[in-house]
């Protein structure tokens, strides 16, 4: 950029941007690297990292468990911030080098499926699961799952990013997507007056897809004090909308698998059976060495 912010004729990268993610951000796609993905003895294999993005997935899965339903799978850390998903095998499974990331050795030929939504959409609809029967009730729960996959964007990448994670304070850009963020969960509450769950009365993927975000996001759990900050306190319905969820118990195990922050005892690092919860957190790995 020019010294009076001028973009240039045609923009070029020579040099990091800066910010948390600057060692690994670069405007190409690919491998950068060859290293092949672990594979587990269950039929789903994932590939992703404690986002937001990643819970919904392995909310899912824990909640398709909890119903019953034969949906046992291996969780492999994927260190963003290390640059793991630039890796071959990974890249072969996700082109676009985002988590989460799954693969399915039950069918033939084995299926890849990327980004969060479709992994979502493609889980429910391979067991049956956590999708409405009801073709109105449908619509609705795919209405808000696609909302959230366009809107969180603006959350994540527009105002957590310039809050929470840019090498300087914008004032300018935090005040547009902070304005954007809010105007979402003013959509979110007045839906969930008239509502229990995103599709009615039937939780579904919907909830499951948006509750990682913005559940988490006006319970004070994203971008250090962002809720005081985006006064949260007043979204009533969506708080109400985020202690149920957050009650569930295949919830509060879904938000453990691949996560690498917080406390010990919240830490699944992965995650290959359901007593994994019980033997293997960080916590417990830790006595298990002595560190």
């Amino acid at each position: 950029m020019s010294t009076d912010d001028t973009p240039p004729k045609v923009w070029t990268w020579d040099k990091e941007n800066g910010g948390q993610f600057a060692s690994i951000n670069r405007p190409t796609a690919g491998a950068r690297f060859d290293r092949d993905l672990p594979r587990g003895d269950h039929r789903f294999q994932l590939y992703s990292l404690a986002t937001p993005n990643g819970q919904k997935v392995t909310i899912l899965f824990e909640e398709l468990l909890e119903a019953g339903h034969d949906a046992e799978y291996d969780a492999w850390l994927i260190r963003i911030g290390d640059g793991d998903q630039f890796g071959s095998g990974f890249v072969a499974v996700n082109p676009n080098s985002k988590i989460p990331a799954l693969m399915d050795h039950g069918t033939d030929p084995t299926r890849r499926v990327f980004e969060s939504g479709a992994i979502l959409l493609y889980l429910a609809e391979t067991f049956g699961a956590f999708l409405p029967k009801d073709p109105a009730a449908r619509t609705e729960a795919l209405n808000w799952l696609f909302w959230q996959m366009g809107s969180a964007p603006f959350l994540g990448g527009g105002f957590g990013h310039f809050y929470a994670y840019a090498p300087t304070r914008i004032e300018y850009a935090i005040d547009r997507y902070t304005m954007e963020t809010k105007r979402q969960l003013d959509v979110l509450d007045q839906h969930l007056a008239t509502n229990r769950f995103m599709a009615g009365d039937e939780y579904s993927i919907a909830d499951m897809a948006i509750w990682p975000w913005y559940g988490q996001l006006v319970a004070g759990k994203l971008y250090g004090d962002a809720a005081t900050f985006l006064d949260a306190a007043r979204y009533g319905h969506v708080r109400r909308w985020q202690d149920e969820i957050a009650a569930r118990p295949a919830v509060q195990r879904g938000v453990m698998v691949n996560k690498i922050s917080g406390q010990p005892s919240e830490q699944l690092h992965e995650r290959h059976s359901a007593s994994d919860f019980e033997t293997m957190t960080q916590d417990k790995r830790a006595a298990q060495t002595g560190a």
